[in-house]
């Protein structure tokens, strides 16, 4: 199929434009959107009973979390992706504006979070891993959604019917000297977001495994994540250097699957007492 016959990703990263590189980006409104909406599911689920977490320790949660996955996703950007970038420029990690978040360094940020409200709030550390567990996958989605917006992280080469031109994947290059890719960033929203969201909001809803088994739902979120993370990889264009044969993202989608291992083999004596 000719290059012209595919659709030519046109859409720009602003919803609100102020000058040339400040206005209201989507990507911003995605992390507005994922936080947003894991708050509403934290209230929800204390109006339920499923949670000691109450409203205001629910928003406090928030906050903590905040800070976890910006620094998080921050940092593991350039640590994992672009450590020389880092050392050659260190203020870059200030400018945020430029783009650059990680989702395994931000896993790690929330880690740090969770485990410093459980310890100031006294309230379970796998337990409020089960939580936020169900309300990452809302986040992930709408943070595809804006990568897909931002035409980044393209896809590889590909004539599929529904393939894309990314005019940013080859900058300065005629059009139909462009060839399309796969909208892998789409496949991620649904895998990573709308798949694993239902999955465990299922989870969470239709069984006891929140009380019964502390951090086990948690431990299945980080399988799935790195299962539908792997997948999506087969069709991303890897953003840099391969490590034993994989792209980065699967690799260290390794270590999630190892986590998610010890969290459902962790022994739960008294699970209540993580609550």
């Amino acid at each position: 199929m000719p290059v012209l016959a595919y659709w030519v990703h046109n859409l720009s990263p602003f919803l609100i434009r102020f000058g040339e590189n400040f206005g209201i980006r989507y990507y911003g409104l995605a992390y507005l959107a994922g936080f947003v909406t894991a708050g509403w599911l934290l209230v929800r689920y204390h109006r339920a009973g499923r949670t000691p977490l109450d409203p205001n320790a629910a928003m406090d949660l928030m906050l903590a979390l905040i800070v976890g996955v910006i620094v998080g996703g921050r940092l593991g950007y350039f640590l994992l992706y672009q450590p020389q970038w880092l050392m050659q420029d260190p203020l870059a990690l200030l400018r945020v504006w430029e783009g650059g978040m990680a989702s395994h360094g931000g896993f790690l940020g929330v880690v740090g979070a969770l485990a410093w409200f459980a310890r100031s709030h006294k309230i379970g550390f796998l337990h409020l891993g089960d939580l936020v567990v169900t309300t990452a996958p809302a986040g992930l989605f709408f943070g595809r959604i804006a990568n897909f917006i931002n035409g980044e992280l393209w896809g590889k080469t590909t004539d599929v019917p529904w393939a894309i031109v990314f005019p940013l994947s080859a900058p300065h290059t005629a059009i139909r000297l462009i060839p399309p890719r796969h909208p892998s960033k789409l496949y991620e929203a649904a895998l990573e977001g709308a798949l694993l969201f239902a999955y465990t909001q299922w989870r969470f809803w239709r069984s006891d495994v929140v009380k019964a088994k502390p951090g086990r739902l948690a431990g299945e979120f980080l399988i799935a994540y790195a299962l539908a993370r792997a997948i999506g990889e087969i069709f991303r264009e890897p953003d840099a250097a391969l490590i034993l044969g994989l792209s980065r993202g699967t690799f260290y989608s390794i270590f999630l699957v190892g986590a998610g291992v010890a969290l459902i083999a962790y022994p739960r004596r008294n699970p209540r007492q993580s609550l």
